[in-house]
């Protein structure tokens, strides 16, 4: 059996404990609503390319400037990659060697501020992320952070507070983006900030980046000095990350990316991200990214009417923040009651949580895979009072009567629609 471009019964024949991991997560997947907002299913093609020949080259530094032989092949596939990527997002340039989204910021780190010096990122409890200077991070641990949070009204990136802070601290990088953010950024503004401070203006677009790639949203990087991300959620491709920038910065990129954080480039990732890169250059990609955005709006609007509030109002991305306090569930207990249900979400912290970050007063929920399994904006109707049952109604244990009675409407949503039907 060909196991997405792999030989599943070779592997089964040798190691038949790891061949049933792949089959029963494979069964997972196709077996549950999957709504964490930053991750997705990937395509065969993509599959195909990782699990390739190329995952044995050692190839340390740049195409035709490798510190190994045998490289031509894939100075190949990395030069497509790069130039797939420039032309995708229209960026002077590109750098694709990141091993993941945490060691794409780790360079922009590297390339632009020395230890001690001030970054002014968002605040981890507001929606930033944990790179974005987090006691607990290298990024934290090595420079000054002082962050911004969101308007107490509106919910929404306080703006005026960005722009108080960089007056008042003159910081080295402006951060914008990070994990739980539902609205639109104003990257114009924060351009406008950071130009009145002289500060680098960098975007986290991890999360969002694939709406850019799909036109469904406004890009960052006619703005942006420097923008990483990951290719893995709504971009819909291989686990890894990558750094596009100005022209001007091309330098300090790439030395920061290799020798200064990275070894060597994982070839057999870079080939997949070059067959992601084609892939979201084409219309269906497109009509992929703006269906997206509707079914999370849908479901960010319809989980409101069922009293589980959407923080902002709403959202126009691929995913909402939802505040659990007016059904008296805390986002622990929501996650856990959903999971019993066949419904993979997270909790997550509502700005000014008053709940500690390992129980949380709400949850994450996003659309990229249950859209990639082709579900519109009826479905996300369906999702949303499955997920308002689940959570109000239910029980961790999945013996409970209405964890059966979810996952039993669960199992007939995804035979529908299935993950992988090939």
């Amino acid at each position: 059996m060909t196991f997405y471009g792999s030989d599943y019964d070779a592997l089964e024949a040798f190691d038949p404990e790891i061949a049933g991991v792949l089959m029963s997560e494979l069964d997972r997947l196709r077996g549950g609503l999957q709504l964490i907002a930053s991750e997705n299913l990937t395509s065969p093609e993509v599959l195909t390319a990782m699990g390739s020949v190329l995952s044995m080259k050692y190839a340390e530094g740049y195409p035709g400037r490798r510190y190994y032989g045998g490289c031509a092949e894939v100075d190949k596939a990395e030069n497509l990659a790069i130039e797939r990527c420039k032309a995708l997002f229209g960026a002077d340039h590109a750098n694709v060697q990141p091993h993941s989204g945490a060691s794409a910021n780790q360079a922009v780190y590297g390339a632009f501020l020395k230890p001690g010096e001030t970054l002014l990122a968002m605040s981890l409890p507001h929606g930033g992320h944990l790179t974005h200077g987090t006691k607990v991070s290298f990024s934290g641990k090595w420079f000054n952070a002082v962050h911004y949070g969101v308007d107490a009204e509106t919910e929404d990136i306080d703006y005026d507070q960005v722009e108080a802070l960089a007056k008042e601290h003159r910081p080295t990088v402006i951060l914008a983006g990070g994990s739980a953010i539902p609205r639109l950024i104003d990257f114009e503004r924060f351009r406008a900030i950071a130009d009145e401070v002289g500060a680098i203006f960098w975007v986290d677009a991890a999360h969002f980046i694939g709406l850019v790639a799909g036109k469904a949203i406004p890009s960052p990087v006619p703005y942006a000095d420097v923008v990483s991300f990951t290719t893995h959620k709504v971009l819909r491709g291989p686990r890894s990350g990558a750094i596009v920038c100005t022209e001007e910065h091309k330098a300090a990129i790439d030395k920061a990316v290799f020798p200064m954080m990275q070894g060597g480039p994982m070839m057999h990732v870079i080939a997949a991200k070059a067959v992601n890169f084609k892939e979201c250059g084409t219309p269906e990609y497109a009509a992929y990214a703006k269906q997206v955005v509707d079914n999370a709006s849908v479901l960010a609007t319809t989980l409101g009417e069922h009293g589980i509030r959407p923080t902002t109002g709403g959202t126009d991305t691929h995913l909402s923040l939802h505040d659990l306090q007016g059904v008296g569930v805390s986002g622990k207990d929501a996650e856990a009651r959903a999971d019993a249900a066949g419904i993979v979400l997270n909790k997550n912290a509502i700005p000014n949580d008053p709940a500690p970050p390992s129980v949380a007063s709400g949850i994450r929920v996003g659309t990229p895979c249950v859209t990639t399994q082709g579900m519109g904006t009826e479905e996300m109707k369906t999702i949303a009072g499955l997920i308002a049952k689940a959570v109000t109604e239910g029980d961790a244990d999945p013996g409970h009567p209405v964890s059966q009675e979810v996952r039993a409407a669960v199992t007939d949503l995804v035979m529908r629609f299935p993950a992988y039907p090939r």
